[in-house]
């Protein structure tokens, strides 16, 4: 049986979420590692990012059909498009500074380059302890618990979702109930822990 099958053998789900959040990981090592991130004042572009890294895993891995990925995510069909079409050369030209814009989906590209090069590597190239160095490992935990969430979200759906994630020592359930809802998007969600945190 070839390697390609390898992954059936496993529970699927928890080999997806795995090698997502490399991928994820990998991405944030190609924007510049952690020191360039402290420059990113606003972590909107964290959801298209964790979104990018599995549908780019669930095709290349597990050979979804846009369709599948798009279920499995909670988001659309068009939005798989982009990301699965996503030119990873152009993003790479617009990163070095060699083209001044991109019309492509930054985040697909991003993904497809860092998934080429976990698959290459095979490597954990940013430690969670490095994340929680930076004060970023919360923002991706809270995206894995959203994943396939129907937005806009009620306060007693985000609760139950973040229910014993700790962030910057505070109990979500506490950060869920100062947040203003319903909540439209995973940015929002993002947004509004990112505002309480920052002023507690």
């Amino acid at each position: 049986m070839s390697e390609g099958f390898e992954v059936i053998n496993k529970p699927v789900s928890a080999s997806v979420d795995f090698l997502a959040e490399r991928v994820f990981q990998e991405s944030i090592n190609i924007l510049g590692g952690l020191r360039k991130l402290i420059e990113y004042r606003n972590l909107t572009w964290l959801p298209s990012l964790a979104e990018a890294a599995y549908v780019v895993v669930l095709r290349e891995e597990l050979l979804k059909t846009h369709a599948e990925i798009a279920k499995f995510l909670g988001i659309t069909e068009q939005t798989v498009k982009n990301i699965l079409q996503a030119d990873a050369q152009e993003v790479k030209k617009y990163l070095a500074g060699e083209v001044e814009k991109v019309d492509e989906h930054k985040a697909g590209g991003l993904a497809k380059l860092a998934y080429e090069k976990v698959k290459k590597e095979k490597g954990l190239f940013i430690q969670e302890k490095e994340l929680e160095v930076l004060g970023v490992d919360w923002a991706l935990h809270v995206l894995l618990r959203l994943r396939g969430a129907d937005f806009p979200l009620e306060k007693e759906e985000l609760t139950k979702r973040l229910e014993g994630i700790v962030i910057k020592g505070m109990q979500a359930s506490d950060i869920v109930a100062k947040m203003s809802f319903p909540v439209k998007s995973p940015a929002d969600v993002l947004k509004q822990i990112k505002e309480i945190i920052g002023s507690a």
